[in-house]
């Protein structure tokens, strides 16, 4: 009996604390929390004055349907994300700019302005659904500019995975009740943020900012990237949200016979120059000089930043660029990238998924059905007018729009993305030559594999090589053959976090690591403070080199890259043997799609 006793108080104490962890992973509200400890002590009671087998099972199964209840029906309420965390410096003065008046808010200690959720175009909603964004409707009275707009419109994981995620992958979650909430997602995201010193000013660098996500997921308000940082340094920091998925992708003969400009699937890229537009138009009024602006980005948002800088929509939009692993600029790009006949064909197939046959038809869906093509519908298009051309034969023409660029991939890009799929002794050879046909033998002699750790980290090597940094490769080339100085850089800073896979180097060239975090050392914040000087120079003269940082030399024929880590110097690019065979592959395929 006793041994049955202390049996019943292990599991109960299990079973307990699974359940409380799943609220707390699931962000339930704290009325979830008190139902949950009600049940689980009602049960403890009960249980113990129950003799009968049967009858404990059953108590025991409704006590779980009744938690999975409680679970589901108390999870947190959707919310906009304040400007600024926790307590701020108070209400910024008033700013007038086209559309009107607003405030924004300083943060804790008055040294930041934040000014956050400003509209710069029109609900693309109804009628405006993939159509070119249209200008904002001004507005009457001062804007409160205090909370970050919702989301633009994605798939999104369950509360669960997300805090999953912040466990294995950066190693930082945090168990608090003051995070109990969802994020708030909307088609109508086309809003931005600003991050300024405080204070009058005139004329500063400004940065615009692009987020990544695959074309599909991602927002503008998150931690790593957040303009807080380098604004400390004299930046005046601008990002934006922007159509994703199928709503900023779609591409359709409809469409394009609608748009008075002929074009088509590319109303993200849309948002992005419009949101450069009015940055131009307003910048001035929060002491930014529009005469003096880069564009960056990560991810896909570098993808994003290298096809801007060869659309002729964008010129006169910003001076210098900043790409963070990813680039369309191979001859063949490896995502985020489609030619138009490929679109309409993906965008016919979209029409018939959804059981469809005209675009009006698909303007009458709700947006959180249509949120599901994002798996189909997330690349931008060379539709003749957003893109003329392919990023690549806009470079080999001599068309460009930057002055400078400052871009690079970590060393360890790939591991993220692979997972759960990575490779071993058994399945290597099958993988590269799934992936690589023809070029199979020249890929396994240069990376031949003994071991299954051998295997897995060619594997890892090999698609960070193809899907990130071979894309900077042919950005540095073109860069050289136009004459426009390159400074390419390879961030290999371990850390207790993400350390160099992809993103992981945006906490430090924004300059973010937070003050109170143990997973970085002093030298940490030391390359931190190193790597964001470089940016901050770049931004302010296109040049990221001054006084006390180690020279970084501009891209040159030996393409040596400027390595960021433990050690900070010039350091030759690990993945240069095999840039030649990809350059024949990505030949070929745009020969096969001519």
């Amino acid at each position: 009996m006793r041994k049955n006793g202390i049996g019943f108080c292990i599991f109960y104490g299990v079973f307990s604390l699974l359940a409380l962890a799943l609220l707390e992973l699931n962000k339930n509200r704290v009325i979830g929390w008190v139902i949950a400890l009600v049940l689980l002590a009602e049960y403890f009671l009960l249980r113990r004055n129950l003799k009968n087998a049967g009858a404990r099972i059953l108590v025991f199964l409704c006590l779980t349907a009744l938690l999975a209840a409680d679970l589901f029906l108390t999870v947190g309420p959707v919310k906009r994300h304040p400007a600024v965390e926790g307590k701020n410096g108070g209400e910024t003065d008033v700013i007038t700019i086209a559309d009107g008046q607003l405030t924004g808010v300083l943060t804790a200690d008055g040294e930041v302005e934040v000014y956050a959720g400003i509209p710069y175009a029109a609900p693309p909603v109804g009628e405006l659904r993939w159509r070119e964004p249209q200008d904002p409707t001004p507005w009457e009275g001062v804007l409160k500019a205090d909370r970050f707009a919702p989301m633009s419109m994605q798939p999104q994981n369950s509360a669960i995975y997300n805090s999953l995620a912040r466990i294995i992958g950066y190693h930082d979650y945090r168990i608090t009740l003051n995070d109990n909430y969802r994020d708030a997602n909307s088609e109508d995201a086309l809003y931005l943020n600003i991050w300024k010193p405080a204070g009058a000013q005139e004329k500063l660098p400004v940065l615009v900012y692009i987020h990544g996500g695959s074309l599909q997921t991602g927002h503008n308000w998150y931690a790593d990237y957040s303009g807080e940082g380098l604004a400390r340094k004299g930046v005046i920091v601008v990002n934006m949200g922007y159509r994703l998925g199928v709503f900023g992708f779609l591409a359709t003969e409809e469409l394009m016979a609608e748009s008075a400009y002929g074009t088509t699937g590319n109303y993200g890229l849309l948002d992005q120059i419009k949101a450069l537009e009015w940055v131009q138009e307003n910048i001035a009024a929060f002491g930014g000089d529009p005469d003096n602006v880069t564009l960056a980005g990560e991810s896909a948002g570098s993808a994003c930043v290298s096809a801007l800088c060869t659309s002729p929509l964008a010129k006169g939009l910003f001076r210098r660029a900043i790409g963070e692993s990813s680039t369309t600029t191979a001859q063949w790009p490896a995502h985020s990238f489609r030619m138009l006949d490929r679109a309409i064909q993906t965008g016919n197939e979209t029409l018939a998924r959804f059981g469809v046959s005209s675009v009006e038809e698909l303007r009458q869906l709700d947006a959180k059905k249509l949120v599901a093509a994002a798996d189909q519908v997330h690349h931008m298009v060379v539709d003749g007018y957003v893109l003329p051309v392919t990023p690549y034969e806009a470079y080999a023409q001599g068309n460009h729009n930057e002055e400078a660029i400052l871009h690079g991939f970590n060393s360890d890009e790939g591991t993220p993305f692979i997972l759960f799929e990575q490779a071993n002794l058994k399945n290597y050879e099958q993988k590269v030559r799934a992936y690589f046909g023809d070029f199979a033998d020249e890929v396994l002699a240069l990376y031949p594999a003994a071991t299954d750790a051998e295997a897995k980290q060619n594997w890892t090597d090999l698609y960070s090589a193809v899907y990130f940094t071979h894309g900077h490769y042919c950005w540095a080339g073109q860069a050289l053959q136009n004459g426009i100085p390159s400074y390419e850089y390879y961030f290999s800073k371990e850390n207790g976090s993400i350390g160099p896979w992809h993103s992981g180097e945006e906490i430090y060239c924004y300059h973010n690591i937070p003050d109170g975090s143990k997973l970085y050392d002093e030298a940490d914040r030391e390359l931190s403070d190193m790597f964001s000087d470089y940016f901050v120079n770049y931004i302010k003269t296109g040049d990221p080199n001054g006084p006390g940082l180690p020279q970084w030399e501009k891209s040159g024929e030996d393409r040596l890259l400027m390595e960021l880590g433990d050690r900070v110097g010039p350091v030759e690019d690990p993945y240069v043997p095999i840039y030649g065979i990809l350059d024949r592959m990505n030949a070929r395929q745009a020969e096969e799609n001519a």
